[in-house]
Parts: C-alpha cells; sequence; structure tokens
C-alpha cells in the first residue's frame, strides 16, 4: 500500500512539472513575441523620425513636388497612428510606398543627389529600412516558434485552458512582393 501510494505522488509530481514547464515555455515564448514586436516597433518609429528631415531637405530642392511630401507625410502620420500588426504593417507599406516615390523625385535632381545632408539622411534611412527587415524575420521566425508551441500536442490543451491565442505574422502588402523593374 505505501509503495502504491508513493508511485501515485511521484506521477502527481511528474504531471506538475510537466505542465508547470509547458505553461512557463507559452509565457516565455509569448513575451519574446511581444519582445520583438517591440524591436520592429522600435526601427519603425526611427524611421518616422528621420523622414521630415529628409523632406525638409528634398523641399529646398523639389518645391513644386509638394503632392509627394503630403503624401509622405500623411503616410507617416498612418503609421504612427496604427496599431496592432495587421494595422501597422498596412501602414508600414504604404510609407514604404510613397518612401519610393520621394527618391524617385530626388533622382531628378543632382545636386540634391550631392548635398551631404540629403546622403546622410539617405543612408540611415537605409539602413533603418535594413534593420526593420532584420526585426520582421525576428518578429516572424518568434511568431512561429509561439504558434507552434501553441498548436502542437500538449502544449495546446494548455495553451486553450490558460488563454494563450496565436500571433499574427507581420506580412508584406502584395504589391512588395513583387519584382521591380529595371531598365536601362
Amino acid at each position: 500500500m505505501n509503495i502504491l501510494l508513493i508511485i501515485l505522488i511521484v506521477i502527481l509530481i511528474i504531471i506538475l512539472v510537466a505542465v508547470v514547464a509547458i505553461y512557463n515555455g507559452l509565457v516565455t515564448a509569448r513575451n519574446k513575441v511581444k519582445n520583438a514586436w517591440a524591436q520592429i516597433d522600435v526601427q519603425l518609429n526611427r524611421r518616422a523620425d528621420l523622414i521630415p528631415n529628409l523632406v525638409e531637405t528634398v523641399k529646398g530642392y523639389a518645391a513644386h513636388e509638394s503632392s509627394v511630401f503630403e503624401d509622405v507625410t500623411a503616410a507617416r502620420a498612418g503609421l504612427m497612428n496604427a496599431n496592432g500588426v495587421k494595422e501597422i504593417g498596412e501602414a508600414n507599406n504604404q510609407l514604404s510606398n510613397t518612401l519610393k516615390t520621394l527618391f524617385a523625385v530626388a533622382e531628378n535632381y543632382p545636386e540634391l543627389k550631392a548635398n551631404e545632408n540629403f546622403r546622410q539622411l539617405q543612408d540611415q534611412l537605409a539602413q533603418t529600412e535594413d534593420k526593420i527587415a532584420y526585426s520582421r524575420q525576428f518578429y516572424n521566425d518568434t511568431v512561429l516558434m509561439y504558434n507552434n508551441k501553441c498548436q502542437t500536442f500538449p502544449s495546446n490543451i494548455f495553451a486553450g485552458i490558460f488563454g494563450f491565442n496565436e500571433a499574427d505574422f507581420f506580412e508584406v502588402a502584395g504589391e512588395a512582393r513583387s519584382v521591380p523593374k529595371v531598365e536601362f
């Protein structure tokens, strides 16, 4: 009788340790997703802070291109006011598209391309874009790991019980996936 009681207690302790380990793994994975998202947010805010300086620099050379500046300003405001992964993703894609237009305008002004301030801002923006791309990749890898924990057995049972929901991936808009056309 004592041996049976000891075996039962050991089994209960093993089950309890397993439940605690699964729960802690889910919490850790969810926190990694939140951290990865915060890193994207930092880079998006850095880019949004650089844009007004870039716009002002280009304005001095291309004053008659006011619609481009208005579009960039509106897209930046949209990004700053967006909430949630999907909304921020859409606002980010809109801003990326308007920045492409801004750089296309800048290509028409050789003296602007030679301006040191413009080149520094453009380099900083390019570096920030690289950091955003890396942060997106890291975020999506982290979301994949977390979602796998939420979907695989036996952690999916505990994810459902404790209210762990799958996270959204940071997706790129359809037009950003197309191959750019290069002409000489």
